[in-house]
């Protein structure tokens, strides 16, 4: 009895040495290969925040700083190598608290911006260390590329006749200038957009010659008006201090608003073959071929001969006396201008003439708006979005303008449901969009890997080795004869 139990305490202590060793191999393993899982899990937080944070950039930043981050007019660019190498505080300061005397506004909540300390980190982490043609792309699938002409060939007709004022090279030169640099906010003409006023205005030309001097130079503050003093010359602003008071000489047409493409993606695109086939294949035919009800927009004349501007407005008014309705007040910006991206691939292969088309009586216009029917009223036409598109939400930054319906895919991700101060601001608390959410649950589930599992296999070894130990020991204690 005495040799079986000596044999069982022995595989005892056999078992927790090995349990012992097992714990101890899979605990050295697991030393030895932090710093890749630390590199690991440190490129999964950056793919995280740089994800994020070109949803931020699209929703407040892509306005001033451009599609790509190249910069529009005076403001900044923000993929210059130089900013890559800033240190970390500079950057996040600058993004916090704005800069003085320019356009760049505060933008933490505590100096009264929308953003909180976490979505700013996220921000200097995409200048650090983003893809700005990735964040070109995100922009364009949120629907919000800035949709502005930035810069545009004055008339040479019209330029060669300012020559011929008094004074006429000094108007010359000011108009080039303001063709390749003021375009973009102020307008053709000077006559203003949606986010700069109109230059070209009578009330501008009754400014003392020193204000106006002086908003050109060092830009106006709380507004989006930079100052010009790095970029132009003072023999250039002085220019355009001529150009500004004498404008009403200036001939109307002399600086045109340029054609600027709608920018595209393969989302974009696809969006817009869905939208078209579900809401205007009906009429236009599902190729463009045009019906007897619509006209045709696959043909060259078309498509030569309007621009995106062009088409984004008759999808969004409508056109009056025909079946074209207005979808402005039922499709976002955003799925209009994925529409209009979708019609202007037509364009390479377009044929020269559509069937069916014809001019019906009694109406005018150009030929491609033109059809053998008589224009019929639509009463009430509801735009069918594909069900697998995300439904759009307003944003809450500082442009009203709704979330394009793209889906997220795992090459492209979107986040369209991702809004700021709100799942951003969580998403350092464990919040944030779903999809950021089963990306952590997943490397949840794979942080058990072998190393966790060796582990525990040491662990349960260990455990038994003692649990048997101790019925053992109890085992020898009744079976040892009482002393006396």
């Amino acid at each position: 009895m005495n040799e079986k139990l000596e044999r069982s305490h022995r595989i005892e202590i056999l078992l927790g040495l090995l349990g012992t060793a097992l714990i101890v191999f899979a605990l050295w393993l697991y030393i030895i290969s932090e710093p890749t899982r630390i590199v690991e899990s440190q490129r999964e937080i950056l793919h995280v925040q740089l994800n994020d944070a070109m949803n931020l950039y699209a929703e407040n930043c892509a306005v001033c700083h451009g599609l790509n981050g190249e910069g529009i007019g005076a403001t900044p660019p923000l993929n210059a190598p130089g900013l890559q190498s800033m240190p970390y505080d500079e950057l996040y300061k600058t993004i916090a608290r704005g800069r003085f005397e320019t356009a760049m506004p505060a933008w933490s909540k505590e100096d009264g911006g929308p953003l909180s300390d976490y979505q700013i980190g996220e921000l200097v982490a995409l200048i650090e260390s983003g893809d700005w043609n990735e964040t070109g792309d995100r922009v364009v699938n949120l629907g919000l590329a800035p949709l502005i002409p930035f810069a545009t060939d004055p008339d040479p007709a019209l330029l060669e006749a300012v020559g011929s004022l008094a004074d006429g090279t000094t108007l010359q030169t000011a108009i080039t200038i303001f063709a390749s640099q003021c375009v973009a906010c102020h307008g053709a003409d000077g006559l203003g957009t949606g986010i700069a006023p109109a230059l070209n205005d009578p009330e501008v030309r009754l400014k003392t010659v020193d204000e106006i001097e002086r908003t050109i130079t060092f830009g106006n503050a709380g507004t989006l008006m930079a100052g010009w003093n790095n970029v132009l010359t003072p023999e250039e602003i002085s220019a355009m201090l001529t150009l500004i008071q004498r404008w009403e000489e200036v001939p109307s047409g002399a600086i045109p608003a340029p054609d600027v493409p709608i920018p595209t993606t393969e989302e974009s695109i696809a969006l817009g073959s869905q939208l078209y086939s579900a809401n205007c294949s009906r009429c236009h035919a599902p190729n463009g071929q045009g019906t007897p009800r619509a006209p045709a927009l696959n043909v060259k004349s078309f498509l030569e001969e309007t621009t995106d501007q062009a088409i984004q407005q008759i999808v969004t008014l409508g056109v009056p006396g025909t079946a074209m309705p207005a979808w402005g007040d039922r499709m976002t910006d955003a799925q209009i201008q994925a529409i209009v991206g979708f019609l202007r691939q037509w364009e390479a292969t377009a044929p020269e003439v559509a069937q069916p088309m014809g001019p019906p009586a009694g109406i005018g216009g150009p030929p491609w708006l033109r059809n053998n029917a008589q224009p019929t009223a639509i009463p009430d036409i509801q735009p069918v979005v594909p069900n697998d598109l995300v439904e759009p939400k307003p944003l809450s930054g500082n442009r009203s303008v709704q979330q394009a319906d793209i889906q997220p895919t795992p090459t492209a991700i979107t986040s369209a449901q991702h809004q700021p101060g709100a799942n951003a601001g969580q998403s350092g608390q464990g919040g944030g969009p779903a999809w950021a959410q089963e990306l952590a649950q997943a490397s949840a589930a794979d942080a058990l890997d072998w190393r966790v599992l060796a582990l525990i296999a040491g662990g349960l070894s260990v455990a038994f080795t003692l649990i048997a130990m101790g019925f053992s020991s109890l085992k020898r204690t009744r079976q040892s004869p009482p002393s006396t």
